[in-house]
């Protein structure tokens, strides 16, 4: 397999250093181009890794012509977007045009609706991908899309547990909180992508219900407190994601929702950015010679994630929150994935949230390399067999786990538990 990795943020790093740290079983890939606007980055990650298979090039994402030079020239068969969604259509469009398969962990960008936002759904996130699905199985290529820790890794979860612990599914409800800090550090901080971060949490939240599709609710809706293991408590509340359009496709459930832990203080500062007109990402500003949107000086100016990563302290926690039966009773059961900040800086130098989302592209990568997750079209991670997945997290140092949640079933297998545990000791 040889790669284009296009964008050396967080993802595009952690996915380059993932791969150099999984040694010779990660021999499948053969070349691996890192490329970036910024040429210095691609060098500096190329040179981390101490590898010749790993090429550093310069790119500008948003340029037809570059993909397609590099493609040609390193006769590259699979394109991984590791940038902004803001890029998605281009960067999706060129990859079918040029005949190599994609991947991404973010797909296209949503649009709310323009009279009733709250209410009703309108272009939802991936929409764009999946209008093009026919012509992808046409040229029988491949587009993964959704690839990342959420979506991607939860989506999984939700897979295994729909084929493997339930009979019938109420709710599947992604879940992501964590318990990150800064040493001397008050107030809210941005842990991950400025701009991506203002998109999930500025949209309307998307929830699909079985008997009444896709509609949205209100900013931070359905507030809630859950527990996430080696994380603790966490409120969280419904943000728009893409498994609330992934997940029904190929699940049978009643509803899907998504819920972030965003805490009280950075909601009431992100709604402030939008009221201060700060969230735009579409109305241009002129600052000196240049224009710039009002989201992107944002960016600018607000202390990069990047930065803080190596100070940031504590773990993060996402999976699938599933709610259903299971032999006739209720059953509740987190899958899940946890990562510790301060060791996924000093394994990849990047924070535990990029490098949850490059383990999952890199893994998916390496079963489609090897034709176990493989089939043309368009397709999110649920649509293929969760359990070489999972086995291959084990590998990549990414441990899963799963808690059963108090129910009538979780009861029933303690009292069975604590019967045959009797039955030994007699």
């Amino acid at each position: 397999m040889k790669l284009l990795i296009i964008g050396m943020g967080g993802v595009g790093q952690s996915a380059a250093m993932i791969i150099k740290r999984a040694g010779e079983q990660a021999q499948w890939a053969e070349k691996i181009v890192l490329a970036d606007h910024h040429l210095d980055r691609a060098q500096a990650t190329a040179a981390r890794t101490e590898d010749p298979r790993f090429i550093p090039e310069e790119l500008d994402a948003g340029d037809a012509e570059g993909i397609a030079r590099l493609v040609k020239k390193y006769d590259i068969d699979w394109i991984v977007n590791a940038v902004t969604p803001a890029y998605n259509e281009i960067i999706f469009d060129t990859a079918l045009e040029l005949g190599v398969n994609y991947m991404d962990c973010a797909m296209t960008l949503g649009k709310a609706h323009p009279e009733k936002p709250f209410e009703l759904a309108n272009i939802k996130l991936g929409d764009y991908q999946f209008a093009k699905e026919k012509l992808w199985e046409e040229k029988g290529l491949m587009a993964l899309v959704g690839s990342g820790m959420e979506p991607g890794i939860s989506d999984v979860l939700a897979k295994y547990a729909a084929k493997h612990l339930f009979d019938e599914i109420d709710e599947v409800s992604l879940r992501d909180g964590d318990n990150y800090h800064i040493p001397g550090h008050e107030g809210p901080f941005f842990g991950f992508s400025i701009w991506t971060t203002i998109e999930e949490c500025l949209n309307p939240p998307l929830i699909w219900e079985k008997d009444k599709g896709w509609f949205c609710t209100e900013y931070f809706s359905e507030p809630e407190t859950f527990y996430f293991p080696e994380v603790g408590e966490v409120e969280l509340v419904n943000v728009e994601h893409e498994e609330v359009v992934l997940v029904p496709r190929e699940i049978d459930c009643k509803r899907v929702t998504f819920k972030y832990g965003v805490p009280r203080e950075m909601r009431e500062m992100l709604l402030y950015l939008k009221d201060l007109g700060m969230a735009d990402a579409k109305r241009k500003i002129k600052i000196g010679d240049q224009e710039i949107t009002p989201r992107d000086f944002l960016t600018k100016v607000v202390p990069n994630p990047r930065d803080t990563a190596s100070r940031m302290e504590g773990k993060e926690c996402g999976g699938a929150f599933v709610t259903g039966k299971k032999d006739g009773m209720e059953r509740a059961v987190f899958l899940y994935q946890v990562s510790d900040n301060q060791e996924c800086v000093k394994r990849y130098g990047t924070n535990s949230v990029v490098a949850q989302t490059a383990v999952s592209m890199v893994v998916m990568l390496e079963l489609a390399a090897k034709g176990l997750w493989y089939k043309t079209g368009v397709h999110g991670p649920e649509a293929f067999e969760p359990e070489p997945f999972m086995d291959l997290m084990y590998r990549y140092e990414f441990p899963l786990g799963m808690e059963e949640k108090p129910s009538e079933y979780a009861a029933k297998m303690q009292r069975e538990g604590l019967q045959k545990r009797l039955g030994q000791e007699l």
